[in-house]
């Protein structure tokens, strides 16, 4: 539909949908209330942001950021390089008021041996495969918010793209790769303790798959999203056979997912044939949605889940985060039936879709649905801050990536721009005090500490 329809539809008046793609109105707009359909007028989100003199990350006034963990600068605390491709990242308590930070390196083999990036180096005891060349880090942040270690936790995966916190205090990094290295496959979640380290053994049971991101609800499950390069990936749930308690901490915390269970695929039925895409009005909800039982679960070599079981295509099914009952997941774009390359075709045409879906009622719905030429097109990694609002990275089409707040009901407002480069942001996660966003800039790769006045 026309933007302006969708927008009125969606009630996105103020600071957010209701500017039409305009960067100069996200950078300048002047500070302070909207009106809201002729009602009282209402700010919305921090304010304009305020170009950086150092060129590095735009942000509202009365913010400010660190950086620290910088590839190509930094050395680990053994004094090998830092590794490249920061991505999905999450924050744990520490003592004396630190952070944990788990991050995630999107490392495959042909961009160490191609591009010369640098890998995850291995750590004895926690390497899956020694020719992989992904992995996460463990950072340690002190209240101040400045970096007091970094090191390596999890080595020998490959292309570890997001993942998500376990309610008992752990990180699932995800492979978004099936690719088979020498004979060894990938494409597996792996867990990660903030403190003892990664296990290098993969969690089979919830999938072989091009992996994105995971998020839980209430009563244990796992949401899981797959990035597929083509065809589309699937939106998947994992029902522990033995469910875990939730904040329980146990010494092998990740017990209830090796001890295996039910993994399925959504199917949305009022679809059809139909992928996502094809939804095109934000607040449309669909009742009733299935789940199809995955049979094969780990693939061999040369096989896919979509290949062997049928269910709800999805373009881009990117990241998932969890809060309020609510299971967020996100599409980043639609390329619609004329996309040049066979495999990005799709029913319709977006730049990204936000999902919710009500486990409790089994409906799913699109909160927000953005135009390809939108400022926050290309949403990718999301979370969900303490202060009533999504905060969703940007990996659009064109040059300007930002983090961007959505409210529930579907309005946005800019949160950071990325002046030093074109890459994504990744990994936003708030501290546990809820003072600090942490969050990544993929290339040339660093890590972000931004505080100021939340609320």
């Amino acid at each position: 539909m026309a933007r302006r329809s969708f927008l009125l539809r969606t009630g996105g008046a103020g600071l957010g949908l209701a500017f039409t793609g305009s960067l100069s109105q996200v950078l300048s707009a002047p500070a302070g209330a909207l009106p809201l359909h002729g009602g009282p007028a209402r700010r919305v989100g921090y304010g304009p942001l305020v170009s950086d003199p150092d060129g590095i990350v735009d942000l509202p006034a009365g913010f400010r950021y660190r950086v620290f963990s910088r590839t190509g600068d930094d050395l680990l605390d053994d004094g090998r390089p830092v590794p490249a491709a920061h991505d999905g990242m999450a924050a744990f308590p520490a003592e004396r008021r630190r952070t944990y930070l788990v991050r995630n390196h999107e490392i495959d083999p042909e961009a160490v041996e191609e591009d010369g990036v640098a890998p995850v180096p291995q750590v004895p005891g926690h390497t899956y495969d020694p020719n992989g060349p992904g992995g996460t880090t463990t950072l340690v942040v002190g209240s101040d918010r400045r970096l007091l270690s970094h090191r390596v936790s999890l080595a020998g995966t490959a292309a570890n793209c997001a993942g998500g916190p376990t309610p008992w205090g752990t990180w699932l990094t995800c492979e978004e790769t099936d690719e088979v290295i020498d004979g060894v496959k990938h494409g597996y979640v792996f867990e990660v303790d903030p403190q003892r380290g990664g296990d290098p053994r993969p969690l089979t049971a919830l999938g072989r798959f091009e992996h994105e991101a995971v998020s839980f609800d209430d009563k244990g499950r796992a949401y899981l999203t797959e990035d597929a390069d083509g065809p589309h990936g699937y939106f998947y749930r994992f029902e522990p056979r033995q469910p875990h308690g939730h904040g329980r901490r146990d010494r092998d915390r990740g017990a209830s997912l090796r001890a295996g269970g039910e993994l399925s695929a959504l199917l949305v039925p009022a679809l059809g044939d139909a992928d996502l895409s094809s939804v095109t009005e934000a607040g449309t909800e669909f009742r009733h949605v299935r789940w199809v039982p995955i049979t094969v679960p780990d693939p061999d070599e040369g096989d896919t889940i979509r290949e062997l079981h049928t269910a709800t295509r999805i373009p881009k099914c990117e990241g998932t985060w969890a809060a309020d009952g609510c299971i967020w997941w996100v599409s980043s774009r639609g390329d619609g039936p004329d996309a040049e390359e066979e495999g990005e075709r799709s029913d319709g045409v977006h730049g990204g879709q936000i999902w919710c879906y009500d486990p409790q009622r089994s409906t799913l719905r699109l909160v927000v649905r953005f135009e390809q030429d939108h400022d926050f097109e290309g949403p990718d990694n999301i979370t969900v801050s303490p202060f009533g609002y999504a905060v969703m990275c940007t990996d659009g089409e064109d040059d300007d990536q930002f983090m961007a707040g959505i409210t529930p009901g579907g309005r946005t407002f800019p949160l950071a721009y990325n002046r030093l480069s074109n890459q994504e942001f990744a990994g936003a996660c708030f501290s546990p005090d809820r003072s600090t966003l942490f969050a990544n800039i993929q290339e040339p790769g660093l890590t972000l500490a931004i505080w100021g006045p939340w609320r």
